[in-house]
């Protein structure tokens, strides 16, 4: 696996508990630095709170990137996308994972901890790791994406305010 960068930040809820020990352990088996921001047991908790942990990490420079899982995969991927500079991408496969670092630059992996096994995690974290940025028109559009969340909040909290 690529080591270029290798902070993995990790996190899941109750529903990918089992996965994150797992994954936590692959990705050690293969040099990946891995700070693990929760859940630390199978009790109930919410997806919202850890995705947050993971996404502030990212953005505090703490890790390089992260990957996170719930129950499907689909509530804690929703919760990261909702922060600037944050591209999570729900994968089910190594082409979904591939593609997501390959066009989108995804600096989330999401997955399913109840919808995904281990032998098929394992495959869809490698892929992820071990592909590069292709950039080029997917640079533009990832620019673009960003382009298009900050005029949007600038123009909502603008009349948010009532200026």
């Amino acid at each position: 696996m690529n080591k270029a960068n290798n902070i993995i930040g990790i996190a899941s809820d109750h529903g990918g508990f089992n996965l994150k020990l797992k994954i936590t352990d692959f990705l050690k088996e293969n040099n990946y630095q891995v700070i693990d921001y929760g859940t630390n047991n199978g009790d109930s908790v919410d997806y919202p709170d850890y995705a947050y942990k993971v996404v502030m990490g990212i953005l505090n420079n703490e890790v390089d990137r992260g990957i996170i899982m719930c129950g499907t995969g689909i509530g804690i991927s929703i919760t990261a996308n909702r922060f600037p500079g944050i591209r999570a991408a729900l994968c089910w496969d190594e082409y979904s994972a591939k593609m997501s670092k390959e066009h989108n630059n995804a600096n989330i992996l999401a997955f399913g901890g109840r919808t995904t096994d281990f032998e098929t995690a394992s495959k869809i974290v490698s892929a992820w790791l071990n592909t590069q940025f292709e950039s080029g028109r997917h640079l533009r559009r990832i620019e673009k994406i960003d382009d298009l969340a900050v005029d949007f909040w600038s123009k909502y909290l603008k009349n948010k305010e009532g200026v």
